[in-house]
Formats: C-alpha cells, sequence, structure tokens
C-alpha cells in the first residue's frame, strides 16, 4: 500500500486534490513544452505514477469532502502501467494533455466517466467494460497503439473526435459487440489500420465526417450487422480500403455524401443492408466495386458521377430514386447505364428499375425499361432463340411497342395495294365471287384470322404471286410476334 510519505510533490498534490475534485495542472503555458508527444522528457515535477491514479480511483484516500471526489489531472508524464482490470470505479477520471507511458486496462471494469483527452497513450484495452457515463478519448495519439471496446457498454457517448489511433496493417480499432446508449462521434478521427465494429448497437448513431481510415489492401470499416438511426460519412471522410456495411440496420440515412472511397476491389460492400435514405453523393467515383446485393433502401439519393465502372445490384431494391440536382430527373437512359454496371445479365434491375417508375406515374419509361430488359437478356441466348428475339422487337418492340406491327401492316398494306392494283388479277371461279378490290386484297392476305372472300376468289401468275405468298407469310408472322409479345406483357403486369 502507498503511503503519504512515498508520494512525490505532484502526487501529493493529486492525493489532497482528489476528495474535491480539484484539478491538478502541471503544464507550464508554452504549447511546445507543454506537447504530450514530448511528454517523456518531462522531469519528476510532472511525474506521477500509475499506481498513484489507481490507488486513487480505487477509494486510496476517502477524506470526507462536501465536493464529489474526481481525479482530475493536466500535464502529467503517467509511469509504469494504469491497470483497472475488473475494477469497480465510482470516481470521474480526467486526465488532459497527459502522457501515459503504457496503455490503460479497463477489462471488464465498471466505471463512471472516463475522460483522456489531448493526450499521447499507447492504446486502451477495455474488452467487456461498463462505462456509466461518457468515454471521452477526444484529440488523443496513440501511435503506435489501438483501442479495444469489444462487446463494452458505454451508458452515453464515445468521443474520438480528433483522435489518432496507428496501427498499420491491423485493427486500429476492436469493437464488435460493442453496445452505445448515445452516439459514436468521430469527426475528424484518422485509424491507420482497420476499423471493426461488427454487430455494434448504436443508438444514438454513428458520426465520422472528415474522418480518414486507412488499410490499403484491406477492410477500412467493418461494420457488418450494425444497429444504428444514422451513419454519417460524409464532409470529408475518406476510406483507403473495403467500406464493409453487410448486413447493417440504418433505420433513418446512411450518408456518404462528397465522401471518397479506396478500395481497389470492392469500394462498398454493402449486401444485404437497409437502409431508409442511402445518400451515395461521392465526390468522385471509387475505383472499385460498389456491391448492394440484396440490400434495401427506401430513398436512393445519387449522382451519376459516384458510380463506378461495376455495380452489383442483383437484388438491390429502393423505393424511391432522388437523384442529385445535377442530373436530369427522369433521365432513363442515364438509369439504364447504371444497370448495365451490374456484371453479366439479370433481371431483377431491370424490373425492380420499372417497379419504382410505375410507382412514380411514369409507365412510359416503366416499359422502355423492360424492353432494354429484353434485349440485354436476347445477348444470353442461342442464335435461334437471338432472331426471334430480333424479330420480336422490331416487330412490336417485345410487346412494349405494339403500334410498331401497325407501322408494319400499314406499309405492306400501301405495298401490296400498289403492285395490286398494276395488274390484273385471275378469277379462280369465272363469274362467282365479289369484285376485285386491290386493299381488301392485300388484307385479306396479311390477316390470317377471318376471310373476306377476296384470296379464294382471285389468284395470280408470275412473280404477282410469290408476293402473295409472302404477304401471307409476313402476315403470319406479325400476328404470331403481336400474340407472343402482348401475351408475355399481359403476364409480366
Amino acid at each position: 500500500m502507498l503511503t503519504y510519505d512515498e508520494l512525490t510533490a505532484a502526487e501529493r498534490a493529486l492525493w489532497d486534490a482528489f476528495p474535491e475534485g480539484r484539478w491538478v495542472d502541471l503544464r507550464t503555458g508554452t504549447a511546445e513544452d507543454d506537447d504530450p508527444a514530448r511528454g517523456a522528457q518531462w522531469g519528476p515535477e510532472r511525474t506521477v505514477r500509475a499506481e498513484v491514479v489507481a490507488a486513487l480511483l480505487l477509494g486510496g484516500n476517502t477524506e470526507q469532502s462536501s465536493s464529489v471526489a474526481s481525479l482530475r489531472l493536466a500535464g502529467a508524464h503517467v509511469t509504469g502501467c494504469l491497470d483497472l482490470a475488473g475494477a469497480d470505479i465510482s470516481h470521474l477520471l480526467w486526465l488532459k494533455e497527459c502522457r501515459l507511458e503504457q496503455e490503460v486496462s479497463l477489462y471488464a471494469a465498471s466505471t463512471r466517466t472516463v475522460r483522456i483527452t489531448d493526450s499521447w497513450i499507447p492504446g486502451v484495452r477495455a474488452e467487456l467494460a461498463r462505462v456509466d457515463g461518457h468515454l471521452d478519448l477526444g484529440g488523443c495519439v496513440m501511435e503506435p497503439g489501438h483501442l479495444s471496446l469489444m462487446n463494452a457498454h458505454v451508458a452515453g457517448e464515445l468521443d474520438l473526435d480528433g483522435t489518432l489511433i496507428s496501427a498499420p496493417g491491423g485493427w486500429a480499432v476492436w469493437a464488435g459487440g460493442l453496445a452505445m446508449g448515445g452516439g459514436v462521434f468521430c469527426r475528424g478521427f484518422i485509424a491507420r489500420g482497420g476499423v471493426r465494429l461488427p454487430g455494434a448497437q448504436l443508438p444514438g448513431g454513428l458520426f465520422m465526417p472528415g474522418a480518414r481510415l486507412e488499410n490499403p489492401g484491406g477492410v477500412a470499416l467493418f461494420a457488418d450487422n450494425v444497429t444504428a438511426p444514422v451513419v454519417d460519412m460524409s464532409k470529408g471522410f475518406s476510406a483507403a480500403g473495403v467500406l464493409r456495411i453487410r448486413g447493417a440496420r440504418i433505420s433513418d440515412l446512411l450518408t456518404l455524401e462528397e465522401a471518397t472511397l479506396g478500395g481497389s476491389d470492392t469500394a462498398l460492400l454493402g449486401v444485404g443492408m437497409q437502409v431508409g435514405t442511402f445518400d451515395f453523393t461521392l465526390s468522385a467515383p471509387p475505383a472499385g466495386a460498389v456491391d448492394l446485393q440484396g440490400a434495401r433502401v427506401a430513398v436512393l439519393h445519387d449522382r451519376e458521377q459516384s458510380w463506378p465502372e461495376e455495380v452489383r445490384m442483383d437484388g438491390f431494391v429502393y423505393g424511391s430514386l432522388r437523384p442529385d440536382r445535377t442530373c436530369p430527373q427522369n433521365d432513363v437512359a442515364h438509369r439504364l447505364a447504371w444497370i448495365r454496371r451490374n456484371p453479366g445479365y439479370a433481371p431483377q434491375p431491370y424490373e425492380q428499375l420499372a417497379t419504382c417508375y410505375r410507382q412514380a406515374g411514369h409507365d412510359d419509361d416503366a416499359r422502355r425499361v423492360l424492353l432494354e430488359k429484353q434485349r440485354h437478356r436476347r445477348h444470353t441466348l442461342k442464335p435461334t432463340g437471338r432472331l426471334w428475339g430480333y424479330l420480336l422487337d422490331a416487330t412490336v418492340g417485345y410487346g412494349y411497342r405494339p403500334w410498331l406491327a401497325a407501322l408494319w401492316m400499314t406499309a405492306l398494306c400501301l405495298l401490296g395495294t400498289l403492285v395490286f392494283s398494276a395488274r390484273s388479277p385471275v378469277q379462280t371461279k369465272p363469274g362467282e365471287g365479289d369484285p376485285f378490290s386491290p386493299f381488301v386484297y392485300t388484307i385479306d392476305l396479311l390477316f390470317p384470322i377471318g376471310d373476306f372472300g377476296q384470296r379464294g376468289a382471285w389468284h395470280w401468275t408470275g412473280a404477282t404471286q410469290w408476293l402473295s405468298y409472302l404477304l401471307i407469310a409476313v402476315g403470319w408472322l406479325l400476328t404470331t410476334a403481336v400474340v407472343a409479345g402482348v401475351s408475355r406483357t399481359l403476364n409480366r403486369n
């Protein structure tokens, strides 16, 4: 056990101030001399042993006071390991602009608010910890170092604003299973290494505007199955590595406005995520693919320049589209080019886009999308199937442009009428049948259903006879194409 006589002058000042919760400020007031990065050079007048800090937090000075006891220390060099693993701490801990020689251990501890701000620290281990207050590590430098909050519970907020954690090639932050009561604030946060948050429960949201996550060739953010109302990665946010939010449940807003994604193979992995509003208005298209297979989004807000060359969207469902103001509001060509970024042929992206247009009342746009779906599918068929597809496309637009058949019929009626008017036919049974009418005769040849009495009463010889055979064949083909195309459209609808 420590005795008062064993304490240094700085430690005695801290010991005496603890019962009243007073600050002990060992700073000189000169920015260069007070920089925690140079704290290893501070003399004994600014040095406090970690065991003294631990002793106070664990009830070492129980002197009665009218104030609330708390430990507040600024500008100190804390030597040794501040080991509070498993401890039950009922006092506030606040270290400001300090340099800690070794990492802080709060493993399985139960504590009140902990603030270690603007300090240099090798790391914080707080697995299974319960913090009945805030955990504030804002402005700290952990280089090299790491932060571990696996399965921790923080009743208040987690503040990492302006914090730098450097663990190149590894995980800078381990926080799988983290349960928060408030928000997680990482504005201006820098992580050299991955940030791991699988299964974290963040009811207060995750706010990372301006943050930089650097893990080239690896995962910059691993946030599978995260639950949060808001995830804000905007306004200068950058990720050098994969941004992985697979299966996340974000009830309100996921925003990447003016963000930069740098994964080389896959930039964003959002398979199966569920989001209220997804703001995908990046500052520039990422080099890697965006994978949204099976994702569900109520509102998609995007811009054409945000999407990379490959977008995996089979199974991607969205309720409405809200393009950036720089994009035409109903630019179907832009959306079709967007769908074409999906590798290979998949019908669902076309069906989803058509459904979205139809719900918005743009039926013509929906039909255009479904026509392009059939044209894309045609490239996957065998030669005979492709040939039949070209016929359906040219004649009735796969049933989405039935007026094309009317144009063909009109053109062929004019052709037949002109040709048959210039020649005289042979009456099949002299003296019987209606008088010859070139127009009605042409219609009788083109339409296989019904009989106007002209086709059986008159016939031709020579080249004109072959024209009549051709019109009969084309009539059957057009009729079959119309029936097939229209039936397909009706069945789809």
